[in-house]
């Protein structure tokens, strides 16, 4: 006992050190990551990635409900870095989130600590680097966030757990596609699908027969909705972003960008290999790849032409992801049951209308929401406003409705908001493509989604049940999405196109979630040793 009080007297001083809270009664895990170049292979041809430790994709990271990740981040590249958590939602703590809005970036040469709890959190979720379209050269890998011993999980302990990050790869490097961004023109088309940084037939699960094994697939790619499925087996749904869903069975899934699920499949087939596929959805051409799905006591090898799966049906889509429910009565990260949470009863206090667009400003391709093309600032937004720097930002300029015409505008825009705020968001998109919105720090309820122009007539056909909570969600061609969000977050919150041609040309803003009472309480302190740059280099964080 005497030495478990001083490892955490010790680990006291070194948080408070880090300027983050500290409850020993949650464990710790201490991670190191250098961030180096390195050659990959992915589609057959030799590229410049980025490396962590070495590896492409990056290591796995496992963590359980409420433990505290201690990430230091080496930058050996020769430009500025930044790793963002998709999915974790930093309670009370924007200030790790990892974004150009809350974040100065790691300079070459240098490091930075992160120091993220996974509060109340479960299920399947992934990381990446956030700047300069970095994302198209690696640096992205699975987050595992495992229920505590004592919670019941509804369904038997798999024999196997198994992460999938599939999604679109170019063979340009990430600095020939940024120019082609910078010079005002969207991407072209990708060049292949990966599954776990590999080409086709590139990446083997081994199972054993007649068990059963969890599969966390997210799409970690740039442009592309995907579909994934296993031949002749079938996937049972089990969650979704940290949300238990009822158990149906499906044979493949639509994963939208920045999207993950968790499915269990059963090795109930004839001892063979069998194929893993990922196509690409909403395309023309149709994109495809494969991975083995190898039976241990298996000594015939794949063959044959991959099963067929949907490709431009779009109704097909909706009608899935309508499928899609919470599970009442399993326990989320504490022991009282998800749908202890009667979201569908709360008034909601406002509502924001989000519309996308691909505007031309000056004559260049941006990408806009409510008329708004987002252009970072010289500070983070959230050191700026810690420091009251003016001219940095200013709150109101993010619309909280879309305004008619061709008048889009650059503008670093942030939206207010007050904590505790439960509020609906419409997504409305007029545009021929699919859209993916991710929202950092909260999860939110995915109420409705439909065709054509959202009206307050349409609340008549929202879900106010058991809708899944998640905090990635799509919008369909000419048609649009409701959420409804509890702001129980306070900081400065990214709202971002997954699609990361979109996002950096920008389609994204922040949500300011603020409170009054500047307690402890609601937010912690800005860590002792967070980076200062651009207008606040120079100032002091906070003393000890």
């Amino acid at each position: 006992m005497g030495d478990y009080r001083a490892f955490c007297a010790s680990l006291v001083v070194f948080l408070l050190f880090l300027g983050n809270g500290v409850n020993c009664e949650d464990p710790y895990r201490f991670i190191t990551w250098k961030i180096t170049y390195g050659d990959i292979y992915p589609l057959g041809v030799k590229q410049q990635g980025i490396l962590i430790n070495g590896q492409f994709p990056g290591p796995q990271i496992d963590a359980v409900t409420n433990e505290n990740l201690i990430i230091s981040v080496y930058n050996y590249l020769r430009e500025p870095f930044l790793i963002s958590w998709n999915g974790i939602q930093q309670r009370r703590n924007s200030w790790q989130d990892g974004v150009y809005g809350t974040n100065c970036p790691i300079p070459p040469g240098k490091n930075f600590t992160y120091a993220l709890q996974v509060k109340d959190q479960i299920g399947s979720f992934f990381y990446f680097p956030s700047l300069g379209f970095h994302k198209a050269a690696g640096a992205f890998g699975g987050i595992r966030i495992w229920s505590r011993p004592r919670i019941p999980v509804p369904f038997p302990p798999p024999a196997g757990d198994f992460t999938v990050l599939a999604g679109d790869w170019y063979k340009r490097n990430h600095y020939q596609l940024r120019r082609i961004l910078d010079g005002g023109h969207n991407l072209p088309f990708p060049d292949g699908l990966l599954i776990n940084g590999r080409g086709w037939n590139g990446y083997t699960f081994t199972v054993d027969p007649g068990k059963t094994y969890r599969f966390r697939i997210s799409n970690v790619g740039l442009t592309t909705s995907i579909n994934f499925r296993i031949q002749g087996h079938k996937m049972k749904l089990v969650e979704v972003e940290g949300s238990h869903t009822l158990q149906n069975t499906y044979s493949d899934l639509d994963i939208h960008l920045g999207q993950s699920y968790s499915v269990l499949v059963t090795a109930d087939q004839p001892a063979k290999d069998y194929y893993i596929v990922v196509s690409s959805r909403f395309t023309k051409p149709v994109l495809a790849t494969t991975a083995i799905l190898h039976y241990s006591n298996s000594w015939q090898r794949v063959s044959g032409p991959i099963p067929g799966g949907p490709t431009t049906q779009i109704d097909w889509s909706l009608n899935q992801a309508r499928s899609f429910r919470w599970n009442l009565t399993a326990s989320g990260p504490r022991p009282n049951p998800q749908g202890s949470y009667h979201y569908g009863l709360i008034k909601t206090s406002r509502t924001i209308t989000l519309a996308n667009s691909g505007p031309i400003i000056n004559r260049k391709q941006r990408y806009a929401v409510n008329g708004v093309s987002y252009i970072p600032a010289d500070t983070p937004l959230k050191i700026a406003d810690y420091f009251n720097i003016p001219g940095v930002f200013s709150l109101g300029s993010m619309p909280s409705s879309p305004s008619w015409g061709n008048n889009a505008y650059l503008q670093t825009a942030v939206m207010s908001a007050n904590f505790r705020e439960f509020i609906e968001i419409v997504f409305q998109n007029w545009e021929d493509t699919v859209q993916s919105w991710h929202i950092d720090g909260h999860s939110f309820f995915v109420v409705g989604m439909d065709g054509g122009q959202w009206t307050p007539a349409s609340r008549a056909r929202y879900n106010l049940r058991d809708t899944v909570a998640r905090c990635t969600t799509q919008v369909y061609p000419k048609s649009w999405t409701a959420i409804y969000m509890a702001l129980d977050n306070v900081g400065m919150w990214n709202i971002r196109s997954e699609n990361w041609a979109r996002q950096y040309l920008g389609q994204q803003f922040y949500l300011r979630v603020y409170s009054p009472a500047h307690s402890w309480r609601d937010e912690l302190p800005i860590p002792k040793n967070a980076l200062l740059c651009g207008r606040a280099r120079g100032r002091h964080t906070r003393p000890l």
